[in-house]
């Protein structure tokens, strides 16, 4: 075997053939027909040079200390049931009939089992601290933390915070390699990232990608989205683990993935942002759980069908579809209808910029909204307060488009006690509740339904279907609608 020093140069002989492809002096070159032999002269790395330029292994390196192996157990108890007349699939009752015999109901004992999960953390203080999800440690009653040298630690659930899946975890130990914290919100797309964890709990892994999107909503995965998305090989067992970048600071904990059916990783990985990570950190260490500012507000996105329906300059801001009695929105004259477009000065281009933007102040913080309101655009002074026990829910989003008769197809009926307990809203509530929508209407396309209740046309409120047939000849071409969908509010551009 010939060994080549550093930019040694080689000469070799190659017999070129008809159609053969030749390397000389680093072009392709299609030699046509038999040839006389080609010298090709090749520059040798040195065989003692070292790792690749372009690497991140240093990244992984600094990172991979601090990544560790969750292991967590759960008693789950299984309810008494009847066996005689209970699941029409027990083949046991098709052939026999109740567990007894003749068809007699069966009282079956309650009974448990524990089930056993695995995931990820990241060691975030030399003195125990590690950051996870909380479907990790949801429910456990037994944790422990397999660091990268083996050893092996129970843990103890300092706090959770299910409405973002962070937790935070601590073990009894000393010195541990915590990692280093980057900034999340410098992140751009098209940076490198790794995601490193425990898939399937075959050990530490390390894989990479590329920031494939930032600020991802509207999944449906947490109440408070504000997703890193990947395409960095995230699988089961990586939830918890870390999202770094190409200098080995932590910017995400890996949270979930997008899956087909065989429930592995398709190219499309979450991570819960380690700047709103954090956030909860602190207030888990500090209160031992999470406190969330409010306004009182119901908000959807305005639509570019909202938009041209209200008179905005393009689909921006947050929709009030509703406003809850005695709240800092209610007390700085926040209503029903109006766009927030910024909040202390900076815009609010979609609604969940707002939604998370408020839930993660503190309480009783001054809040300066600018919000558009009737084609005008005015100034507000509020202040946050502590989130009470149930929370508002965000309305649906759901847009459409227009006609010259944009309700044609639907049908409507004045609201009596009967129809708003059927509607499933408030008794007293006044408006017309809606019985039928062609599907092919226009009204069906932007998202009305049958039992939706609809209590303003264009800022003018409706309380019967008198006010309702008014509204709608008052109605230049596209028409918005506030309804009520059992008991949520929210608006609807036809």
């Amino acid at each position: 075997m010939k060994h080549f020093s550093f930019l040694q140069t080689k000469t070799f002989k190659l017999q070129a053939f008809a159609s053969a492809l030749v390397l000389a002096g680093g072009l392709a070159v299609v030699a046509h027909g038999s040839v006389d032999p080609v010298h090709i002269h090749l520059r040798l790395a040195d065989a003692n040079e070292g790792p690749a330029r372009l690497t991140m292994a240093p990244a992984a390196n600094a990172a991979m200390p601090s990544v560790v192996k969750i292991s967590m157990s759960k008693v789950v108890k299984t309810p008494a049931g009847f066996s005689g007349q209970g699941d029409p699939n027990d083949l046991f009752q098709q052939f026999f009939g109740g567990r007894n015999g003749g068809g007699r109901n069966f009282q079956a004992p309650p009974s448990s089992h524990r089930e056993a999960g695995v995931g990820s953390g990241v060691v975030i203080s030399p003195d125990g601290y590690i950051l996870t999800n909380n479907h990790v440690v949801d429910g456990a009653t037994e944790v422990s933390v397999t660091l990268p040298d083996r050893r092996e630690f129970k843990a103890k659930v300092i706090g959770t915070d299910p409405k973002t899946d962070v937790a935070m975890i601590k073990i009894e130990a000393d010195h541990l390699p915590a990692i280093t914290v980057g900034d999340s919100s410098k992140l751009q797309i098209g940076d490198q990232v790794l995601a490193i964890g425990n898939p399937y709990g075959v050990g530490q892994t390390v894989t990479m990608g590329i920031v494939s999107a930032t600020r991802r909503t509207g999944l449906g995965i947490e109440d408070y989205e504000d997703f890193i998305q990947t395409d960095a090989s995230i699988n089961p067992g990586n939830s918890g683990g870390a999202l770094v970048n190409d200098r080995g600071e932590l910017v995400g904990i890996n949270t979930a993935i997008l899956s087909g059916d065989s429930g592995g990783n398709q190219g499309i990985g979450f991570a819960v942002p380690v700047n709103l990570a954090r956030q909860v950190m602190d207030q888990i260490a500090t209160h031992g759980q999470v406190t969330r500012a409010y306004l009182g507000v119901t908000i959807q996105e305005v639509t570019p069908a909202i938009a041209k329906a209200m008179g905005l300059d393009g689909p921006k801001g947050a929709l009030v579809s509703d406003v809850t009695a005695n709240s800092p929105a209610q007390h700085a004259g926040l209503e029903s209808g109006d766009v927030i477009l910024s909040m202390n000065g900076k815009p609010i281009l979609e609604s969940n910029e707002l939604r998370m933007a408020i839930s993660m102040m503190g309480t009783n913080q001054p809040v300066k909204l600018q919000v558009f309101r009737n084609g005008t655009t005015l100034n507000l002074n509020a202040e946050t307060a502590e989130m009470p026990g149930k929370p508002v829910e965000r309305a649906s989003n759901d847009g459409g488009s227009s006609m010259n008769t944009p309700l044609e197809g639907v049908s409507v009926e004045s609201l009596n006690s009967e129809m708003a307990e059927r509607a499933g809203v408030a008794p007293g509530t006044s408006g017309v509740v809606v019985t039928k929508v062609d599907p092919a209407s226009a009204a069906a396309s932007s998202g009305l339904r049958e039992g939706d209740v609809i209590q303003e046309v264009n800022h003018s409120k409706v309380a019967n279907s008198n006010d309702f047939a008014s509204a709608l000849r008052k109605s230049k071409g596209d028409s918005l609608l506030l309804i009520n969908r059992k008991g949520n509010k929210l608006y609807l551009a036809v």
